[in-house]
C-alpha cells in the first residue's frame, strides 16, 4: 500500500469551495451497480442477487423525484438495465464495490456558484485486507468527468459517510475515520480540520469519539459518522438512539448524544439534538445489530428511510418527518444493505444544483 500524502495545515482560502447541505437542491443522485466480489457473492449467486434487488429498490425511490445516474461493470450493464428498468441512466464502468458514497466524488459550490467534485484520496476504508479499490480509487475524477465538473483533487484519505455538514459551516467526524493509522498515519486534528474546511467550506468541526459498535468489526468502516448522527437543518442534529441495555450501543449513543449536546455550530448556537431510536431488534443472527434510521438520503421532495420491517420504522418516519417538513418520508426495506455492511446514504450520492438554480418547493433552509 502507498503510504498517505503527506498533509499540511494551511489557511482557508478564497478559492474554498463549499459542500451545500444534502437538502439543498439537487441535480442527480449517483449510484453504483453491486458487483460480484467476497461481500455480495460470486456471478449468479443469490446472495449477488439480493444486493442487487435492494440497490434497484433505492434507485428507483429516489428517480421517482430526481434524476438517478447508475454506475455499472460494463459485465454488468445489461443486468443492471433490467433490474433498474425504464428512466434511470447506466454508465459503464470498472467496479471494485458498490459503496458509492466513500468511493466517488464529494460535490461542492466554487465561489461563483458551479458545481466542482472534490475527489479525496480512497483506499479501501482504511486498506482493510478485504477490501479491493484498485477501480474504485478512479471513481472519483470518473464521476466528476461524466458530471462534466471540474474536479478539485484532496490529499485526504476519507470517504463521503466519514463527515456530515450543516451548508452553514459546521461538519461532523469522527475521531477513528479521519485520523485512523489506516488512513491518514501520523495527522494531526489541525491538519485534517485545515484540509476538511478547504473542501468543503466549514469552520467548525464537532468531533464524534467514536462510530457504532458494530462498525468495529472486520468488516466495518471504524466509526461513519452518517449511521450515527446527521444534520437536518442549521442547528439541529438527528442521533442515533440504542435504548436496550443489553446492546453496546446503548452506551455509545448516550455518549455521542452528551458531545453533541456540548457542541457549538459555526454560527454559535447550541445544537438541538433530535433523538431517532433504534429498531427494536437486537440480533438479525449473526451479532448486534448496528441498525441505524440515521443512514437515510435527504433528496429533491423526498427522505430515503432505511426501513426494517420493524415498530420503530413509524416512529422514525413521523421524526423525519417533522425534522425535514415539506418533504415526504418514503420506507425503503434496508435488512439487505445492512447485511451487506452499509444502508441507505451509504450508497448514494447527491449532485447539487449550481448554486441560484433552486426553483419554488425546493429552497435551501
Amino acid at each position: 500500500m502507498d503510504p498517505a500524502p503527506e498533509m499540511t495545515a494551511g489557511a482557508v482560502t478564497a478559492t474554498t469551495t463549499v459542500m451545500p447541505a444534502e437538502w439543498a437542491l439537487h441535480e442527480r443522485t449517483w449510484m453504483a451497480v453491486p458487483p460480484p466480489n467476497d461481500t455480495f457473492g460470486p456471478a449468479g449467486s443469490e446472495t449477488l442477487a439480493r444486493a442487487r434487488r435492494a440497490w434497484a429498490g433505492v434507485a428507483r425511490a429516489i428517480a421517482r423525484h430526481e434524476p438517478v445516474t447508475v454506475l455499472a461493470d460494463p459485465a454488468d450493464a445489461a443486468a443492471a438495465r433490467a433490474a433498474l428498468g425504464e428512466g434511470i441512466e447506466i454508465v459503464e464502468a470498472p467496479l471494485d464495490d458498490a459503496w458509492l458514497r466513500d468511493s466517488g466524488p464529494t460535490f461542492a459550490h466554487d465561489p461563483a456558484g458551479d458545481v466542482v467534485a472534490v475527489d479525496w484520496v480512497f483506499n479501501g476504508w482504511g486498506a482493510q485486507d478485504w477490501a479491493a479499490w484498485g477501480h474504485d480509487q478512479h471513481l472519483g475524477r470518473l464521476v466528476a468527468e461524466r458530471a462534466g465538473t471540474e474536479v478539485r483533487p484532496s490529499t485526504l484519505v476519507n470517504e463521503g459517510g466519514g463527515f456530515h455538514v450543516d451548508g452553514e459551516g459546521a461538519v461532523l467526524l469522527t475521531e477513528t475515520v479521519q485520523l485512523d493509522p489506516g488512513r491518514n498515519p501520523g495527522a494531526t486534528k489541525e491538519q485534517v480540520e485545515a484540509e476538511i474546511h478547504a473542501r468543503l467550506g466549514t469552520s467548525t468541526a464537532i468531533w464524534l469519539p467514536r462510530g457504532l459498535t458494530r462498525d468495529y468489526d472486520a468488516f466495518g468502516t471504524r466509526g461513519h459518522v452518517d449511521i450515527v448522527a446527521a444534520f437536518a437543518g442549521p442547528g439541529t442534529v438527528l442521533v442515533h438512539r440504542q435504548d436496550d441495555p443489553a446492546h453496546p450501543d446503548y452506551e455509545v449513543s448516550r455518549e455521542i448524544r452528551a458531545v453533541l449536546e456540548a457542541a457549538t455550530d459555526a454560527q454559535g448556537r447550541r445544537l438541538r439534538v433530535l433523538d431517532v431510536p433504534a429498531p427494536t431488534v437486537l440480533d438479525a443472527g449473526d451479532g448486534f445489530v448496528d441498525f441505524s434510521y440515521i443512514n437515510h438520503y435527504v433528496a429533491n421532495g423526498v427522505v430515503v428511510l432505511c426501513a426494517f420491517d420493524d415498530p420503530h420504522d413509524a416512529v422514525a418516519a413521523g421524526i423525519l418527518a417533522r425534522a425535514y417538513p415539506g418533504r415526504t418520508v418514503e420506507l425503503v426495506d434496508a435488512r439487505d444493505i445492512f447485511a451487506f455492511g452499509g444502508g441507505i446514504h451509504c450508497i448514494t450520492q447527491q449532485q447539487p444544483a449550481p448554486r441560484g438554480a433552486a426553483t419554488a418547493g425546493e429552497e435551501p433552509r
